[in-house]
C-alpha cells in the first residue's frame, strides 16, 4: 500500500502512515465542528472495553496524561514513591513528579523491561505503585512483579505505551494488577499523533479509583483547536516528507515545520526539565480519536508484520551476546540489538536511507534531560546505563524485503 512511503526506512518516521490515515486525517482537518466531541471518542471506549478487563476507559491527550490521571486516582501524591524503570522516556517520571511523588528507579533484566530482583531492593514504607513498562513490546515478567504487588499490597500499574496488541500467559499486556494505560504517539503500535488511554480493572484493590477518575477526566478542558489543527497536519505533511526524506528536502521540510510550530515534537523541551507542558494533561479529542479509529482495524496486522519480521532478526542474531529469543507473543515495537560500537552501524544505516531507532540513547531520554530534576543518580542503574550505551534497535513495521535491506547491513556479523 502505497509503496512510496519506503523510500526510508524508520522506526520513528510515522512508522504506521497509510492512505487511509491521510484521508482520516482530511476528512477531520476539514469537519472542525467535530474536532473535540463526536461519536468517535465512544467508539475508542467500547474498543477497549471490548477488550480489557474493565468498564473504565478514560482517553487523554498523551500516555503520560494517562499515567498521571491514574496516580491522582489512586490518592498517590506527596510523599509517596512510585518504582519505575531506568532505560525509558522521561515522560514515565515526570507523570510521578507532576502527581507531587517520588519516582524511585529499578534497574532492567535481560529483557530490557524491570527487574524483579532488584524492584523488591527498593520497596519502602513509601512505595505505593509499581510502573511495569513493557518496553520495545516486549512484556516484563508480570508473574514476578505479581508476587511483589501482593506481597507488600502495592498498586501495579501497566505502561503499555509501546505493548497494544502484545500477549502475556495468552492475555493481552494491559490486563494484569489495577491499571494500565496506552500511548497513540506518533511511533507507537497504533498513532493518531498524540494521545492515550487510562484503565481501572475491574478488580482494582482501590475501591473509589474508577469514580475518581471519570470525576478528574471530566474537569479536564479539550486541546485548544489551534493544536488539534497541528496534529491533523502531521499525517498529510509526512506524506510529502517520507517520500523525499533521502534526497534531504524531506527532512528540510521537518524541520522547517517543527520550527514554525507547524509540527509538534514528540517531548516538549520543558519536559526535560521534569516540568509540565501546557495544555496537559487535557482531553482526547474526538479528531484524534478518528485517526485512531482507522488504525484499530489494522492492529492485527501490524501485529502480525512485526512479530514476523521480529523472528527474522532473532534468527540472524542469535548468536550475539545479550541477543534476546524470539517471544512469539510480544508486540515488537522494535527489537533491539546490542552493538559494542552501535553509532558506526547507525551511521552506515543512514548513508543506504535506513534510521535505526534510538530507544534510549539516554538511561532516562531524550538527551537532555536534567537527571537531577527527575531524581536519577548516575551509577544507579548499570545494567540500564549499559543499554542505553549500547543498544540499537530495529524498525520492524516493515517488509521482508526491507527487511533484508536492514540485515546487509549485519552481513559481517
Amino acid at each position: 500500500m502505497m509503496k512510496y512511503f519506503r523510500h526510508v526506512i524508520s522506526a520513528s518516521l510515522s512508522p504506521n502512515t497509510e492512505l487511509d490515515d491521510i484521508t482520516a486525517a482530511i476528512t477531520a482537518f476539514f469537519s472542525p465542528w467535530r474536532w473535540q466531541h463526536g461519536s468517535d471518542l465512544k467508539a475508542i471506549k467500547q474498543w477497549f472495553t471490548s477488550h480489557f478487563p474493565t468498564k473504565h476507559v478514560t482517553l487523554y491527550n498523551s500516555g503520560r496524561s494517562a499515567l498521571y490521571a491514574i496516580l491522582r486516582s489512586f490518592g498517590i501524591g506527596k510523599g509517596d514513591e512510585v518504582i519505575v524503570q531506568a532505560f525509558t522516556c522521561v515522560a514515565v517520571p515526570n507523570s510521578v513528579l507532576w502527581a507531587g511523588a517520588t519516582p524511585v528507579y529499578a534497574d532492567v533484566d535481560e529483557t530490557y523491561n524491570i527487574d524483579p530482583a532488584d524492584v523488591e531492593k527498593h520497596i519502602t514504607k513509601r512505595t505505593k505503585a509499581i510502573v511495569v513498562q513493557h518496553n520495545l513490546g516486549i512484556p516484563a515478567n508480570l508473574d514476578a512483579i505479581l508476587t511483589f504487588t501482593k506481597k507488600y499490597n502495592l498498586l501495579l500499574i501497566e505502561d503499555c505505551a509501546h505493548a497494544l496488541g502484545a500477549l502475556y500467559n495468552g492475555k493481552r499486556v494491559g490486563s494484569f494488577g489495577d491499571a494500565a494505560f496506552f500511548s497513540f504517539g506518533r511511533d507507537k503500535a497504533l498513532s493518531s499523533v498524540w494521545g492515550g488511554a487510562a484503565i481501572i480493572h475491574k478488580n482494582c484493590r482501590v475501591s473509589d479509583a474508577a469514580e475518581k477518575i471519570h470525576t478528574f477526566h471530566s474537569r479536564l478542558p479539550m486541546p485548544r483547536a489551534s493544536w488539534i489543527a497541528q496534529q491533523l497536519f502531521h499525517p498529510l505533511a509526512f506524506a510529502f516528507i517520507i517520500p523525499w526524506y533521502n534526497w534531504g528536502v524531506g527532512k528540510l521540510l521537518l524541520v522547517f515545520l517543527q520550527r514554525m510550530n507547524m509540527l509538534s515534537f514528540p517531548v516538549y523541551p520543558e519536559e526535560k526539565l521534569a516540568g509540565r507542558p501546557k495544555g496537559f494533561p487535557a482531553q482526547y479529542p474526538n479528531a484524534l480519536a478518528k485517526l485512531l479509529r482507522v488504525q484499530l482495524r489494522k492492529l492485527d496486522r501490524y501485529v502480525g508484520q512485526r512479530r514476523s519480521i521480529a523472528q527474522l532478526y532473532a534468527k540472524k542474531f542469535s548468536r550475539l551476546p545479550h541477543n534476546l529469543q524470539y517471544m512469539p507473543e510480544s508486540g515488537y515495537l522494535r527489537y533491539p540489538v546490542w552493538m559494542e560500537i552501535p553509532e558506526q552501524f547507525r551511521l552506515k544505516a543512514k548513508k543506504q536511507g535506513i534510521l535505526l531507532g534510538n530507544w534510549y540513547h539516554n538511561v532516562i531520554d531524550p538527551v537532555g534531560v536534567n537527571f537531577d530534576k527527575v531524581g536519577y543518580v548516575l551509577g544507579s542503574c548499570p545494567r540500564a546505563e549499559e543499554a542505553a550505551k549500547h543498544l540499537l534497535n530495529l524498525p520492524t513495521r516493515i517488509t521482508a524485503r526491507e527487511s533484508s535491506q536492514i540485515l546487509v547491513l549485519f552481513r559481517t556479523i
